[in-house]
């Protein structure tokens, strides 16, 4: 199933306690303190994967948690880290605070992963608390008192997925872009004789070469109607993917009533 967009609550893992011991060894009756660092919570990281063009697993995780860090213990000894989250999303993919109505709203874009092997924190863990040892002073030799771990950060984000595509295949509903795809790829789109029969983007690969090593992804976008830029009909979801896609090739059906009009209201909502 292609899903393009995706909403979920991440939350990272809270700093560990930092220890409040005193060292108790035989022949060492003032030992003095000797309480450790708490560790560091788990962060929550998105990471574009190759091969993935779907947000359709993150749609059915509604909550992501990382792990908390470990308290501090005595002898100095640092609590462990806790474990981040590492979520795979496809290249292309942008993220955003999320907002009550669903709008973006300017400085909440947390980032975007463009590349295979890009990294974006979402939510970062919380710092681990001090131990005793950190609150020795000449006055005070002997203190009981250690810092307690920073809550992670939480939050609800938007993901939306912005195909990367090297050719777009652009025109109205029912110009024959899905049938044009069929042909020139191995892909096999719904395909019919009514509008709006794709109403997600379907991706094919076109051998460049005869040895395969150089291919073009090509992308059959949603028809676009006029009024598209402000929402009608698929014009969202179509001009999502089309911001990205580095050729756009029309396609015309030429036994439409009037092609060139048909394709003038194409262009006008592209521009």
């Amino acid at each position: 199933m292609f899903a393009d967009q995706a909403r979920i609550l991440v939350s990272a893992g809270a700093g560990g306690d930092g220890s409040g011991s005193f060292r108790r060894e035989a022949h060492v009756p003032r030992g003095g303190p000797d309480g450790g660092d708490g560790g560091k919570g788990g962060d929550v990281v998105l990471e574009a994967a190759a091969g993935m063009t779907t947000l359709a697993d993150l749609r059915r995780r509604r909550h992501v948690r990382a792990a908390d860090g470990g308290r501090g213990t005595r002898r100095r000894s640092h609590g462990r880290n806790g474990s981040d989250v590492v979520l795979q999303v496809p290249p292309g993919t942008v993220a955003r605070v999320a907002t009550r109505d669903g709008e973006p709203q300017a400085g909440l874009d947390l980032g975007e992963l463009l590349a295979p092997g890009d990294r974006l924190v979402v939510a970062r863990g919380g710092k681990g608390g001090r131990g005793n040892v950190h609150f020795v002073s000449p006055t005070h030799r002997s203190p009981t008192h250690y810092e307690k771990g920073e809550p992670g950060e939480e939050r609800r984000i938007d993901l939306e997925l912005k195909l990367i595509a090297d050719i777009g295949l652009v025109g109205a509903p029912n110009a024959g872009k899905s049938t044009l795809l069929s042909a020139l790829t191995a892909a096999r789109p719904a395909v019919g004789a009514f509008a709006f029969t794709t109403t997600s983007p379907n991706l094919g690969v076109l051998p460049l070469d005869e040895d395969g090593e150089q291919n073009a992804v090509i992308a059959d976008l949603p028809g676009l109607i006029e009024g598209a830029h402000e929402g009608k009909g698929l014009g969202y979801a179509f001009l999502r993917h089309a911001e990205r896609t580095r050729v756009l090739v029309a396609v015309v059906d030429g036994a439409a009533r009037d092609p060139v009009a048909q394709w003038r209201a194409v262009e006008d909502e592209l521009r």
